[in-house]
């Protein structure tokens, strides 16, 4: 059994920021809940094609939230709730997905739990470009269902997008060198019979496919993807920073009827 100091972790993240490490009469008596960020983060599980594990996804956005929160500044209030793993993939290659309906239904559910604690701002922060779309509704919908200001960020405003084609093959190979330094080994090599060509229109085609030539060796990943993910927690700490001094909205959310 593990004692309240080590407790066993669900995912990757700072201790301090964790909502589950918090006590319920904590959040009574919190001081700030109008000004504090609360992050939603969802991760799918997917082969990316880039010779690392199905949990790439999480491991790259815990990683990068993990390290923002470490050097958030002491006026910055932040809560991270444990990422949302049942959520779209329209990829062959993703596992344990949902469709649109049940993944907007599902965020809805966790943000009502939320606003039920009295917090009104929050971040949906996401991994997959199959779910970009699927946050947008899901905030325009909860913004005007329970009154939340939701603000939205996905690893590819960050410059770690997974997407096939719309990410060229240098951004791509930069996610992997990340892994590769976070999990600490090389990935795997795919046994193709035939090279496998990437697709050649912008859209229409979007099989993820394995990224081509060889990955960066152990050594010299750990020192980009050192500095791959300082890029990105730092970017992701500005926007906490700019979400965090933005004002409430107005009528504690509420829509009010159009006047005359």
């Amino acid at each position: 059994m593990n004692s309240p100091s080590s407790p066993t972790p669900l995912c990757l993240a700072d201790d301090t920021t964790f909502w589950p490490w918090r006590r319920w009469p904590e959040f009574a008596r919190w001081p700030d809940k109008a000004g504090t960020i609360v992050v939603v983060p969802l991760a799918g599980t997917a082969d990316w094609g880039l010779g690392h594990s199905l949990d790439a996804e999480e491991t790259v956005l815990m990683s990068v939230l993990r390290a923002a929160s470490q050097a958030r500044p002491a006026g910055l209030p932040l809560l991270v709730v444990p990422p949302l793993r049942f959520v779209m993939g329209s990829d062959p290659g993703c596992a344990f997905a949902v469709d649109a309906p049940t993944a907007h239904a599902f965020i809805a559910e966790v943000l009502g739990t939320i606003a039920a604690t009295g917090f009104r701002k929050i971040v949906l922060l996401n991994a997959s470009p199959w779910n970009e779309e699927v946050i947008a509704s899901a905030a325009r919908d909860n913004r005007i269902a329970l009154g939340l200001q939701i603000f939205r960020i996905s690893l590819s405003g960050l410059g770690l997008d997974l997407h096939p084609v719309r990410s060229p093959a240098t951004t791509r190979r930069k996610v992997q060198t990340l892994l590769t330094s976070l999990l600490g080994q090389e990935p795997e090599t795919p046994a193709l019979d035939a090279p496998v060509a990437p697709p050649t229109r912008a859209w229409g085609d979007e099989r993820v496919f394995p990224l081509p030539g060889p990955a960066e060796p152990l050594a010299a990943a750990r020192v980009e993807g050192a500095q791959t993910l300082a890029a990105a927690s730092g970017l992701l700490l500005e926007l906490f920073g700019e979400i965090h001094a933005h004002p409430p909205l107005p009528h504690d959310g509420r829509i009010l009827p159009a006047q005359p």
